[in-house]
């Protein structure tokens, strides 16, 4: 600085010096926002569902519990009520199932399914009995011109835990032109076995089993079809035709391996298709909608149904009753037949003496 100049720069007073020491010095330095802080202002403007869930989803990120064991590490999600949102009102639940439920992967869906499989396989006693509940599925085959027409040839049942009541190879009526193996399954070998039956007696297996049950199954009626059988509707549950499965399609006929992946997060169908697994994921897709299922029909339903069901017990004690009937007058004309016998014979010896 120049000499002869004064400086310019001011000076502190002697009351600012004194009251410095008991001023808290100020943080130059912006804190920024944890992420734990993070919130939706109730002036957010958003027309966009999806997005104001996803900005609520980056908040419950930031404070999910973590836990690690000794090999994996597990993350804790849960879903938030939707009265809890300040826009919950607008929020559809799916939505919010879709946002915060967590997706397995390929791998843990297999494993989930290799354990839901070995679970019915491994099933005895009572439950591997014939029940109320069974789930059907049938495999075809083309016949008549460049295969465009279906045959039946496969047909598998299954009781509500997943144990296999029947699974027989059909034998054809008509000549096989296409035995769609890719899909179906089936080939050559299967049908031409000792074992494959004929269409009668498959289908006087078949409706033995389902008569007066309720039948599970995916566009069940084709399987009807194919087999040429009636079933009364009421008895009927058609997880194509299920309203909310139908949702999920947008109104539209859902396929059984889309639903099982959304429903129940197990794939299916990988590659050709079989009748025992279509059933057992079709009576679990059932399962996990029974109560609403049910409720739906309403109590009307629900007392025609219950007397049906009464109806048919009568009906097969009443056959069970006539069988042992016919058996005792069997077992009796025998006997009397073969008394008949022996007094001729007795007869017959007193004349020859």
């Amino acid at each position: 600085m120049a000499k002869g100049k004064k400086s310019t720069k001011p000076v502190a007073s002697s009351n600012w010096k004194k009251l410095l020491p008991t001023i808290a010095p100020a943080d130059s330095k912006k804190k920024r926002k944890a992420a734990d802080d993070f919130e939706i202002s109730p002036n957010f403007k958003c027309w966009d569902k999806r997005q104001r869930i996803e900005k609520m989803k980056a908040s419950h990120i930031a404070k999910k519990t973590v836990t690690t064991t000794t090999t994996t590490t597990t993350t804790k999600e849960t879903i938030p009520d939707k009265d809890e949102l300040w826009f919950g009102e607008d929020v559809d639940e799916d939505d919010l199932k879709n946002v915060y439920a967590h997706k397995e992967t390929p791998q843990e869906q297999k494993l989930k399914k290799k354990s839901l499989v070995a679970k019915m396989n491994a099933v005895t006693g009572d439950q591997a009995r014939l029940g109320k509940y069974v789930a059907i599925d049938c495999e075809m085959v083309g016949v008549g011109p460049e295969g465009t027409d279906s045959a039946l040839a496969r047909v598998s049942l299954v009781n509500f835990h997943g144990a296999v009541l029947l699974d027989i190879y059909v034998k054809p009526q008509e000549k096989v032109t296409d035995y769609r193996t890719h899909v179906s399954g089936i080939e050559a070998k299967h049908l031409e076995s000792e074992e494959a039956l004929s269409f009668k007696d498959a289908q006087f297996k078949a409706e033995a089993i389902i008569r007066g049950r309720i039948l599970v199954g995916h566009a069940v009626y084709n399987d009807l079809q194919a087999l040429m059988i009636s079933h009364p509707a009421l008895l009927i549950r058609d997880t194509s035709r299920y309203k909310p499965f139908r949702k999920l399609a947008k109104g539209r006929t859902p396929g059984l391996k889309m639903l099982v992946n959304e429903v129940l997060g197990i794939s299916i169908q990988s590659g050709s298709h079989s009748s025992v697994e279509d059933a057992r994921f079709t009576m679990q897709l059932y399962k996990s909608v029974k109560l609403e299922w049910e409720k739906s029909f309403g109590a009307k339903s629900g007392l025609i149904l219950k007397k049906f069901s009464a109806k048919e017990e009568q009906n097969s004690s009443k056959k069970k009753v006539s069988i042992k009937e016919v058996a005792e007058d069997s077992e009796s004309n025998s006997q009397s037949d073969s008394n008949s016998d022996s007094d001729s014979e007795d007869d017959a010896s007193d004349d020859e003496e």
